[in-house]
């Protein structure tokens, strides 16, 4: 079994709001779809980190989540600024399991054992803004990553070794110039070193920190980033 992780799919099957009219973006799909069937196998993992479909309701995802579901391995979905469908985790496991999307999993304030590593994260949000409302949504985000480490822990808990915590990310935590300072302490505080994250595009992809910074080794997983690749962690 194999983990793979590429967020920003921005899937629109259902919808009017085609990616291709962007560039680099021009006949996306079928470019991830074949790239997804030659790596990933039905017993592999594939975690998706944010910005799934651009569908404003989950009852409209259907389209979406049926190319996502019709695709090889399991896939565990977390939030991005874009997921306006998202909602409770109840509601959306009860549509997953009514619709039959019986490989698509929802990561949100809970942790995954996939092998030997532990899948947690949350979306994160922007650090460079200042506005009370930003603080308050980024200390949300915090508590939520705080809670998906700790579901981690409590799933190690009862195992003989200790399994690797690998985070995901929608928004990056951290930035040439700047840093999320509760996101990357949280991090570093629970002994986290490796963390994936998307959100990035365009002009800004070249922008994005990867590599080691401060213990910590981070990935660029946005679709383009990744030439519609799914990345082999």
């Amino acid at each position: 079994m194999s983990i793979f992780a590429i967020g920003d799919l921005h899937l629109s099957l259902g919808g009017a709001k085609p990616m291709d009219i962007f560039p680099g973006w021009e006949g996306y799909l079928p470019k991830l779809e074949k790239n997804w069937r030659n790596l990933v196998k039905p017993q592999d993992t594939v975690v998706l980190a944010g910005d799934t479909s651009w569908a404003m309701r989950l009852e409209d995802t259907e389209r979406d989540f049926a190319f996502i579901q019709s695709l090889p391995g399991q896939k565990l979905i977390s939030k991005g600024n874009h997921d306006y469908w998202w909602t409770t985790a109840n509601k959306m496991n009860r549509y997953l399991a009514e619709k039959g999307f019986d490989t698509l999993h929802i990561l949100h304030n809970n942790a995954y054992l996939v092998e030997d590593k532990l899948i947690c994260g949350t979306r994160g949000w922007l650090f460079d803004i200042g506005e009370p409302q930003d603080e308050k949504v980024m200390n949300r985000e915090v508590g939520r990553l705080n809670a998906s480490l700790d579901a981690a822990d409590a799933i190690a808990g009862g195992l003989p070794e200790q399994p690797e915590r690998l985070v995901f990310l929608h928004y990056p935590p951290v930035w040439p110039t700047a840093q999320s300072e509760g996101i990357v302490n949280t991090l570093q505080q629970r002994g986290i070193k490796r963390c994936y994250y998307g959100h990035l595009h365009g002009n800004s992809l070249r922008f994005a920190v990867q590599g080691e910074q401060e213990g910590i080794r981070y990935k660029l997983i946005s679709a383009d980033g990744l030439q519609f690749c799914p990345y082999k962690i």
